[in-house]
């Protein structure tokens, strides 16, 4: 803790230990040392500092980072926080040449630097092992391109589809949380330092050339909002909590898939478990704990819009607890969106399986509504008359697709011997040629369309 100057006693040690943040902020470092380097950069611009005192913060805040990398260096947490025991080590290095670099700069604005930064490059992280997800499970599409399968409302079969279907509806909703992502940045690609504590400086350094070194699109307009701001840190586990939903959906479709009583797929050896006591067991653990851990990145969510619910405008020391909650969730989304990847690939098909539940006649009991309003009948009454004839059917323990064309015929006159088509499902899923539905053709034209896209995002990373 700051002490010096204004307190005659030093902090207790308890509050030491309480007030401390070294123990989880020094993964700041290397954003923390950017930071530094810049603003160091813009006061030798400013004539505060000498063109050999500019060099002297330089290089001692690239050995210090070297040291850190190497893990070498001993951080100190009497210091409290990455930002102290830094510029402890510089000035322990090089000086009064050191104790210059704080010189119109608060620890206030440079936190909100330093988290900026760091939202920046985990934004770039996670959208490439989105990316890698995605390509997976295009992979996964083209390899099981025709496999029938059932869909399914309130986990009841409803109509047929394809898996290839099912796959690309996951490719899109990732494509979401990737452009959830690239909108965030745009909010985030803002400098804030120069902002001090919360009024500025009467040291007016260069704030857009201080942008430019550091790669932000724009400088912060209200020195007060700048410190006060975290919706970037908001918004961005908002971001990652979305993408936890779509891990978490993913995982709950395949765990009711690779059951025995499904039977749709089965994990492999490398991403199951067994059973303490079962030796038979196959445990889908991985797509569990996935499910299990969305609801952390909620958490993580929740208790930093708590946190600033309440919070006065400009700087409180209350938002130093926004760190944790960020970096849990970061650690988190990665590694889930790294373990999917990995584990899609190997997971068994069982097609057969597949094509067998979607071959129940009952999934295409729409089809039949639409036969009947093809001809004339307004939906309502088709609709109703056919789960007329459902219920016939599943009375006399008739399979729907075998119920006579005289039994049709008196449900409907306008039922005739073209209504037996209507149970071919190769020939259901053509029909299904609206933009978005699941014919071949449709699912052709959306392999290719991702296929560019994914080829085109790595040719310009």
């Amino acid at each position: 803790m700051i002490r010096k100057g204004r307190f005659n006693k030093p902090a207790a040690e308890i509050a030491q230990r309480y007030g401390e943040s070294v123990s989880f902020d020094w993964r700041l470092y290397r954003h923390d040392i950017a930071g530094s380097i810049a603003h160091a950069a813009a006061l030798a611009r400013a004539a505060i500092i000498t063109a050999d005192e500019h060099q002297q913060i330089e290089n001692g805040l690239r050995a210090i980072e070297k040291e850190i990398e190497s893990g070498k260096f001993g951080w100190d947490h009497s210091l409290e926080d990455v930002h102290m025991n830094v510029e402890a080590a510089l000035i322990d290095r090089i000086g009064p040449a050191g104790a210059k670099l704080h010189t119109a700069r608060s620890r206030n604005d440079q936190i909100a630097l330093d988290l900026r930064l760091y939202v920046k490059a985990e934004t770039a992280e996670v959208a490439s092992r989105l990316r890698d997800l995605q390509r997976a499970l295009l992979h996964l599409v083209e390899k099981h391109v025709d496999v029938v399968m059932p869909g399914y409302t309130h986990l009841q079969r409803a109509q047929p589809i394809t898996f290839s279907h099912y796959l690309l509806a996951q490719i899109e909703a990732f494509e979401r949380d990737g452009n959830r992502l690239q909108d965030c940045l745009t909010r985030t690609n803002v400098l804030p330092l120069g902002s001090g504590a919360l009024a500025g400086s009467t040291i007016v350094l260069d704030r857009e050339r201080i942008a430019h070194d550091l790669g932000f699109s724009g400088v912060s307009q209200n020195s007060v909002d700048a410190v006060s701001d975290r919706d970037f840190v908001c918004e961005f586990l908002f971001c990652l909590a979305m993408i936890g939903l779509h891990l978490s959906r993913l995982s709950e479709d395949l765990i009711i898939w690779s059951t025995s009583e499904v039977g749709f797929l089965e994990f492999s050896d490398a991403f199951s478990t067994g059973s303490s006591l079962m030796p038979q067991k196959r445990n889908p653990d991985m797509a569990e704990l996935t499910r299990g851990k969305t609801g952390r990145l909620y958490g993580n969510l929740i208790s930093i819009l708590t946190t600033m619910k309440a919070l006065p405008s400009s700087y409180n020391r209350d938002m130093q607890e926004d760190k944790e909650a960020l970096f849990d969730s970061v650690d988190t989304v990665r590694s889930a969106l790294e373990l999917f990847t990995s584990m899609l690939p190997e997971m068994k098909i069982n097609r057969e399986r597949m094509r067998a539940a979607a071959s129940d006649p009952n999934l295409l009991a729409t089809d039949l509504v639409e036969y009947l309003a093809k001809k004339g009948t307004p939906f309502r009454e088709a609709h109703e008359m056919v789960g007329r004839i459902v219920a016939h059917s599943a009375a006399n323990q008739i399979p729907l697709n075998q119920v006579s064309l005289a039994e049709l015929k008196n449900f409907s006159s306008l039922f005739d011997s073209d209504a037996a088509k209507i149970f071919d499902v190769g020939s259901a899923l053509t029909k299904r040629r609206a933009i978005g539905a699941p014919s071949s053709e449709n699912i052709a034209r959306h392999i290719a369309l991702w296929r560019s896209r994914l080829v085109l995002t790595d040719e310009s990373a």
